[in-house]
This record gives structure tokens, C-alpha cells and sequence, in this order.
């Protein structure tokens, strides 16, 4: 089971503004906040969501391949948020819509380019 996961960012202010946004849609909240501004979001239920500085020091860069999936109640939930994260500065990386069987998914860069996808089974 997942405990937390985290994204880099190259300015945190600015990403947890995005995420502060993005996230209340899906019951996200900051839940841990450390004396350097690195933040964990936690939800209802599942793992905690964390935005942080790079612990070497070194610039954030984006990942190719990784990917954090956000499960959401309903797909009027993925059109929300997907909608609230490019509302916010994030940029389209697929509309929503049914995937495959009953995932409907919909997918968005940050604004540091970490690739997010929100999602409904069912």
C-alpha cells in the first residue's frame, strides 16, 4: 500500500497555489506543511499527495513515464478537476473520457510538466 507519493516543483508558492485549486475538487486539503514549505495533501481516503523542493538541491526536472493517477467519485468530477487544473496553468495531455471498459480518465501536465491523471471506474 502507498503511503505518500511526491512531485518536484522549481516554484513551490506557485505549485501549491495550483494544487491548493486542483485538488479541493477531490476533498485534498494540506495536511502537513514543513518548515522548508514542503507540503503533503491528504484526502478522505488513499494515499497522501506531496509537493516539494527537491531534497538535493538540484532543479526539478519532469519525469518521462511517471505519472500520478487521482481517483475522483464521478466523471463529472475528472471533467471538473481536469478543467480546474488547465484553468490554473496546467496544460491538456488528454480530454476526458472512457479509456478503456469503465475507466474514464483524463489527463494534465502541472505546471512544472508532472503529468497527473484523474479518474472514475465504474
Amino acid at each position: 500500500m502507498i503511503g505518500y507519493t511526491t512531485i518536484g516543483t522549481k516554484d513551490l508558492p506557485k505549485a501549491l497555489a495550483f494544487y491548493d485549486a486542483v485538488l479541493a475538487d477531490l476533498g485534498g486539503k494540506r495536511v502537513m506543511e514543513m518548515p522548508n514549505g514542503n507540503t503533503l495533501y491528504g484526502f478522505a481516503k488513499g494515499a497522501m499527495f506531496g509537493v516539494f523542493n527537491p531534497h538535493d538541491g538540484q532543479p526539478q526536472v519532469r519525469g518521462n513515464g511517471n505519472m500520478i493517477a487521482l481517483t475522483a467519485d464521478s466523471q463529472d468530477k475528472v471533467k471538473t478537476v481536469h478543467a480546474k487544473a488547465l484553468e490554473q496553468g496546467g496544460t491538456d495531455e488528454g480530454a476526458p473520457g472512457i479509456r478503456f471498459g469503465s475507466f474514464y480518465g483524463a489527463y494534465f501536465r502541472d505546471p512544472d510538466g508532472n503529468k497527473i491523471c484523474v479518474y472514475h471506474m465504474g
